[in-house]
């Protein structure tokens, strides 16, 4: 029980660290509202839970203690967040502003978008691996991996409707100004992507 009381904190700070997958959250806020973003967040949410799996399963070791293929992944993952970045500040600038609130983004691509980019950092296999493990009961190593790994994607949902907030009060504050936030997202998942590389 102590672990637990020591994780939960832990662990929020954790799903709250602003990354490439809260920045997309907070771009589909201002796309399509909160809900909308919340939704389209269980890709990400079933792409953390495989991710927690294989690191329960041994994967993430078996990465950080492989340089080569950490890195392969890592440049993977780079490229395509450069690029998903790269797809949202092109729209950005041909949708014109009257038409950037009904901006036609398919649950279904957005949920996509999610899922991808949460697997293609590979570093969040490593956070599992490392973060998880050292509150893990040796003693009940399956049902207490297991616990902790649904804590975590628990936050990270409530995390995931903080960030959507922030993104419908940002696009309502800017009203017709959206597609700067469109830019700003799409140039912070490119430097996202670049700074995957050199991290």
């Amino acid at each position: 029980m102590e672990n637990y009381l020591l994780y939960a904190p832990a662990c929020f700070a954790v799903n709250m660290a602003f990354g490439p997958n809260n920045l997309m959250a907070i771009n589909n806020a201002v796309q399509k509202g909160v809900l909308f973003a919340w939704v389209a967040s269980f890709g990400r949410i079933v792409s953390f839970a495989i991710m927690i799996a294989l690191s329960a399963l041994g994967l993430g070791i078996i990465l950080s203690t492989s340089p080569i293929l950490f890195t392969i992944l890592k440049l993977l993952g780079a490229a395509y967040l450069t690029w998903i970045g790269y797809t949202v500040f092109r729209d950005s600038l041909i949708v014109k502003d009257t038409t950037i609130t009904a901006q036609d983004i398919p649950m279904s691509k957005a949920m996509k978008r999610e899922a991808m980019t949460a697997l293609a950092n590979p570093k969040a296999i490593l956070v599992f691996a490392a973060f998880i493990p050292s509150f893990v009961d040796t003693n009940n190593y399956a049902v207490s991996y297991s616990i902790l790994g649904l804590i975590f994607l628990a936050f990270e949902l409530v995390a995931i409707a903080i960030y959507a907030g922030i993104g419908a009060y940002t696009a309502k504050s800017a009203k017709l100004q959206l597609h700067w936030m469109q830019r700003i997202s799409g140039i912070g998942m490119m430097i996202f992507g670049v700074l995957m590389i050199f991290a």
